[in-house]
């Protein structure tokens, strides 16, 4: 029998590839919550690092399977994935890398136990092929060992150019950095993030932090720091002001609390969330945080307001393109027509909301996407159709960051964590 780690590994493998529930909320679930400590990181291991490599991965496998990968059943080749994954990136001992992946095989409906057994001890045998040139072939690179889909290499060999692209597709191989803020009602945070072994580094952005040794999991469950990308915590701190303010799109919470702290007693946040169930997640979040956030259920693109805001901060809904590292399934489900339809439900939820904002107010607008149909083709149509709405001057710290045409954005490659668009706008 396989190990539970491997088991379970499998099933989200199967529910990722079936387009059901995000990786995010899977390794959420209470079953994987229940594993030891040593067997959910495992786990996240397993799962994590076979879809950030699957590229590569199936690069290794098209080698050793006598057919198109495409024609084995779905839970044959996830079985091979993991097999392959643990064999050519994990410290795992050939043989219980295939033999637990034959069993894993065992336990579906498939009849690929054979093949599965076959193919891995040919790979373990064998080796895998020489990687690609990337200055040479740098499309074969990126969809092998850059491991992006067809769509997305060619997107970006045309934006970005080969040296770019591959680039990017380095940094979001990477096991992304730990990036985290401190609890403001904690008055020694540093120094406990200091005694942690956390190695705290800090970044441009003023209070954000970067662990550059271990991880900052049991800080965070303790609630002495709040983990956030650095764009994340960027958006909030452009947005944060006194007065009232709005977070539209307001789920997980993070930039909504981190806007509250810093207003203090000067302003009030909003917090506006459609789901009712992430609305839930996000008042416990700020009880445990012990923030005064307002959670409101609403659509932004039908915001139950009827008062004008200081500020509104809209870090819209996205491909999520820009997070690739953290995300890794969304290389695999998302499609190129994803990002069109994306662009025009922000464009939608963009012009909702600005309505709210109090003439001298300001309106922010981020995702966490480098796609420019999501970043600058959305604002530059909305700047060219409000007149009333202006690039506002950035803060000097937020330079590092800025654009020739106005906007800031971070860079997986220079920054590490998220590719991130922000635009800061004010109402005249």
């Amino acid at each position: 029998m396989p190990s539970p780690a491997r088991a379970l590994a499998l099933r989200l493998l199967l529910d990722v590839e079936g387009g059901g529930s995000t990786l995010a909320d899977l390794l959420a679930a209470p079953e994987v919550q229940a594993l030891s400590r040593r067997d959910r990181a495992l786990l996240h291991e397993l799962v994590l690092g076979t879809l950030r490599h699957r590229g590569a991965v199936d690069a290794a496998l098209l080698g050793v399977v006598d057919r198109p990968l495409k024609q084995l059943d779905r839970q044959t080749l996830a079985s091979l994935r993991l097999g392959a994954y643990q064999l050519l990136r994990m410290r795992v001992p050939p043989h219980a890398a295939v033999s637990e992946a034959v069993d894993l095989a065992r336990t579906t409906k498939s009849r690929g136990a054979g093949l599965v057994n076959a193919a891995l001890r040919r790979l373990a045998r064998e080796g895998p092929p020489p990687l690609p040139d990337p200055r040479a072939d740098p499309a074969l690179w990126l969809t092998s060992e850059g491991s992006l889909p067809e769509w997305l290499a060619a997107r970006w060999l045309r934006r970005l150019g080969p040296e770019a692209a591959v680039a990017r597709a380095r940094a979001f191989l990477a096991v992304p950095p730990a990036t985290f803020r401190l609890n403001p009602r904690i008055a020694d945070a540093l120094a406990q993030a200091e005694q942690a072994g956390l190695a705290p580094q800090a970044l441009a952005i003023p209070g954000a932090f970067r662990a550059t040794s271990g991880g900052a999991g049991e800080l965070a469950s303790a609630g002495v720091v709040y983990v956030q990308d650095a764009g994340s915590q960027m958006a909030a701190r452009l947005a944060a002001r006194a007065g009232l303010v709005l977070d539209a799109c307001a789920a997980p919470g993070g930039k909504a609390l981190l806007m509250a702290d810093l207003a203090g007693e000067s302003g009030r946040v909003v917090a506006l969330e459609s789901s009712p169930r992430r609305l839930r997640a996000l008042a416990a979040l700020a009880l445990r945080w012990e923030s005064e956030v307002l959670c409101v259920g609403g659509d932004a693109l039908r915001p139950p307001f009827s008062a004008s805001f200081d500020g509104v901060l809209l870090d819209a809904p996205c491909s999520g393109l820009g997070t690739l590292a953290r995300h890794p399934d969304i290389r695999w489900r998302m499609r190129e027509a994803e990002v069109r339809r994306q662009a025009d439900r922000q464009s939608r939820i963009l012009e909702s909301v600005s309505a709210l904002v109090r003439p001298g107010g300001r309106l922010v607008y981020s995702v966490c996407s480098g796609e420019p149909e999501e970043g600058e083709a959305v604002v530059g149509a909305f700047l060219a159709s409000h007149p009333d709405f202006n690039t506002a001057p950035p803060p000097d710290w937020s330079r590092p960051f800025l654009g020739t045409d106005g906007f800031l954005r971070t860079s997986p490659e220079r920054d590490g964590g998220d590719a991130f668009f922000l635009a800061v706008l004010d109402r005249a």
